[in-house]
């Protein structure tokens, strides 16, 4: 005779410490608590899409680098005539202004005047042979309207009139006296006009 069969423990387990589960074979032990309820949740929403990217990784949509712009695009010689007639104007007139002020024409300020006029255009309109011719012309007109506004001056002072008056007025005048008073200097600061707005033109390039 066969002893009775002994009670068999649930699932085919054995108990252990009073756990009627933890002998289940194939069964994961669970992990211990933490004592943390939201341990196991997804971290919030930050309001970036781009938040868990590492870093190093690139755009979306296979992005790279941000977009760089073309460089300003030079050889406009329409433009770069356009920047030597602007510069002429305000050249002159300061050269007008410096020869004016001391009653006497300075060969460095005329020099400053093609140098500018040249270097300008050329930065805008590039190394363009119209653009450089357009500088030399510009420059001695530029430098031939300082000598006008400095005798101009010069006139306004002596009668005691206004300059605006000498210039509406009397430009006559002043035109005659330029002729009478040009010389060799006279024509050698414009000569020096025009070579330094082919240097001012070279240097730029």
């Amino acid at each position: 005779m066969q002893p009775p069969n002994q009670p068999q423990q649930p699932f085919g387990g054995q108990p252990v410490d009073g756990n009627p589960y933890a002998g289940q074979p194939g069964q994961p032990a669970p992990a211990a608590p933490t004592g943390n309820p939201y341990g196991q949740q997804p971290p919030a929403p930050t309001g970036n899409p781009f938040a868990g990217q590492q870093p190093g990784q690139g755009a979306p949509f296979g992005g790279g680098a941000p977009f760089t712009p073309a460089p300003p695009a030079r050889n406009n010689v329409l433009l770069g005539v356009a920047v030597a007639l602007g510069a002429a104007i305000v050249a002159g007139i300061l050269y007008g202004v410096i020869a004016g002020s001391i009653e006497r024409e300075v060969g460095y300020a005329a020099v400053g005047v093609g140098f500018l006029v040249g270097f300008a255009a050329s930065k805008v309109g590039g190394s363009n042979p119209a653009v450089i011719a357009a500088s030399a012309v510009f420059s001695i007109g530029a430098v031939y309207v300082g000598q006008l506004i400095g005798i101009s001056m010069i006139l306004a002072d002596v009668a005691q009139i206004p300059f605006s008056e000498v210039v509406g007025d009397h430009f006559d005048a002043v035109t005659k006296a330029w002729s009478q008073e040009a010389d060799f200097m006279t024509y050698l600061f414009l000569g020096l006009g025009a070579v330094a707005a082919v240097g001012g033109a070279k240097k730029a390039g």
